[in-house]
Parts: C-alpha cells; sequence; structure tokens
C-alpha cells in the first residue's frame, strides 16, 4: 500500500497530500458519486482502489453503464475521451492530461481525413485506440476483444479501411480472410518486444505458454501460445493447465494475473533494448498522488465540441450494439 507522511491523515494544505491517499480517496468517491475506472495498464495502486478494472471493451461499457455523477479514467486521453463522449453529462476526470496514446498519435486527424477521402467507398473501421476527431470519422468502433467479430459482420462485397493499428489490422485479416486497407499505425510498447527473446524463453522456460495481444508483430505473435486481448489473456491464463507465462503485452497486466492465479509464475516478454520500453510511458504518467488531486480538485476535465462528441458516439454505439 502506498503512503505519505506530508500530514496527518485527511489534514491536506497548498502542495501538501493526506497522509493515507487509498482513505482520502474514498472519502471522495463518496463525496463527488465518483466512480474509479482504471485499465489493467495501470500501476497496481490504482488498480487496487478502482471500482472498475478492464481492458477497452470492458472500459467502455462500464462507461456507458454507471450511475455516477464523476468518472475518473486512470488511463491515457482516448479512453477518458471514451467515457466523455458516452456521458456528455457527467463529469470525466484524467490524473494526467498529458498521458496520450502512441497509437492514437500516429494517426493525424487531417492526414486520415485525406486518406479517407482517397477511398470514398470504403467502410471505415477503427480500433478504440484514436482520438475522437478520427471515431468522429469512423463508421464502426471496434476493440482487440471485438475486432474479429465485428469485422465479420460486415458484407463481404464492402471494402473495409481499418485504423489505426496495422498489427491488429493484420490479425483481423489473418482471422477472417478480409482484405483490409491498413493505416500504418502502431503501438510502441507492442512494437518493441524482441522475438529472439521470446525463444530464447521459450528454451529456456520449455514449459511456459506464450500469450501475446494482437497489437504485437507477426514475428511475435507466431511464437505465442494464444492471442488475445487483455481481458482475454486474463482469463486464459485462469483457466490453462500451464504453470508458466511469457506475457507479450503491458506487463500491468501481471498484477492481476498474480491476483487471480497466484499459484502461477508470469514473466514479461523483454524488449528488444535493455531498458522497460514494454512499459507504456503514457500509463505510466498516472500516480495514486495525481488520482487524489484530480478528484480534490476536479480538474484536468474532459471537454470536447458537442459536434465531435456526437459524431463519435454512433460508430460507438455501433460498436457497442455488434458486441452483444
Amino acid at each position: 500500500m502506498f503512503t505519505t507522511a506530508f500530514a496527518p491523515k485527511n489534514q491536506t494544505q497548498s502542495g501538501e497530500l493526506p497522509r493515507d491517499l487509498f482513505a482520502a480517496i474514498e472519502d471522495l468517491k463518496k463525496e463527488l458519486n465518483a466512480v474509479i475506472l482504471a485499465h489493467y495498464y495501470q500501476e497496481p495502486d490504482i488498480q487496487d482502489i478502482a471500482d472498475f478494472i478492464g481492458d477497452s471493451l470492458q472500459l467502455a461499457k462500464a462507461a456507458a453503464q454507471t450511475n455516477a455523477d464523476v468518472i475518473v479514467f486512470a488511463g491515457v486521453h482516448f479512453m477518458a475521451e471514451t467515457a466523455k463522449i458516452l456521458n456528455p453529462d457527467k463529469l470525466v476526470l484524467l490524473p494526467d492530461l498529458t498521458a496520450g496514446c502512441s497509437l492514437a498519435d500516429s494517426c493525424p486527424p487531417q492526414e486520415f481525413a485525406a486518406f479517407k477521402a482517397a477511398h470514398p467507398d470504403h467502410l471505415v473501421v477503427s480500433y478504440i485506440n484514436c482520438s475522437a476527431e478520427i471515431k468522429a470519422m469512423s463508421d464502426i468502433i471496434c476493440t482487440s476483444s471485438n475486432a474479429v467479430k465485428i469485422v465479420q459482420q460486415i458484407p463481404k462485397g464492402q471494402p473495409i479501411i481499418f485504423a489505426p493499428d496495422r498489427n491488429l489490422g493484420r490479425y483481423v485479416m489473418e482471422q477472417t480472410g478480409r482484405d483490409l486497407l491498413l493505416w500504418q499505425g502502431s503501438c510502441v510498447v507492442h512494437e518493441t518486444f524482441s522475438e529472439k527473446k521470446i525463444v530464447q524463453l521459450k528454451i529456456a522456460h520449455p514449459q511456459a505458454e506464450a500469450i501475446a495481444h494482437p497489437e504485437c508483430e507477426t514475428s511475435v505473435l507466431r511464437h505465442a501460445n494464444y492471442i488475445g486481448s487483455t481481458a482475454a489473456l486474463l482469463k486464459y491464463c485462469q483457466t490453462s493447465p500451464a504453470q508458466e507465462f511469457i506475457v507479450a503485452t503491458e506487463p500491468g497486466i501481471i498484477h492481476q494475473m498474480q491476483k487471480f492465479a497466484p499459484d502461477k509464475h508470469f514473466i514479461p516478454a523483454p524488449p528488444t533494448n535493455n531498458c522497460n520500453c514494454n512499459e507504456c510511458p503514457f500509463m505510466r504518467l498516472n500516480t495514486l498522488e495525481k488520482l487524489y488531486l484530480a478528484m480534490k480538485n476536479r480538474a484536468p476535465e474532459i471537454t470536447m465540441s458537442e459536434e465531435i462528441r456526437l459524431a463519435a458516439l454512433r460508430p460507438m454505439q455501433r460498436m457497442l450494439e455488434m458486441s452483444v
């Protein structure tokens, strides 16, 4: 448990924090009628205090169903935007407004608009890991949990643009047999895993199963015993008889894996370089202190124009309808 010793419990002054941040956050949740939504890639303390932990699809559904007045989104910017798209009348807070996403940044709205205009007959299916502006230019949103299912529901004669993740797009093509026009975006974390080091780990741990997120490159996916969304990877490690797993996704999920399968061993897939590059630098910008201050100050708040929100809402609603 994280604590600080700057001040007595629940006593705060400018620049100071309460001694017991967990208790102070619980108090603010009651005061604000707030819900804390956290992604699996957040630091363990944030996961432990969250009301709901999930992947992008689970969090989108939770945001659509909440009765809270305030949504505190412990994730990255596009996730908090998604919550605002679905809840225009609620206060949506992001602990660190600079918590962006390399994948979302790889798809600039102006460039994507020109790409879409060059292919007017194509339906646009966009991965939820994109900005509100890209969602507003899309016909259907998907997540790694439902991308295959959604593409399978689209008539086979309909040309499709898939954006922004090329690796997830390639995986969907393999699973569906569809020819997708891919936007060439990617996630820096999921592209950093070393195929060579994963093979070395499999040799060193011959009984271990390699599990991977479909945002990984094809060279990594071909060594995986199982490929799935973050939530699917969590479920798989609980049901598989294997006792060791090499985990090729952001290692924040291992906190939940260890909770649900405490008798099993989880090895984070290593990056190409000797660094912590397998950790998302944007996800890790959120901290327990920033989460507390966001609730205390009712800021930073996620805002957007109603025009963008409504345009982005339609493909979000189509995703939720097609994911039932």
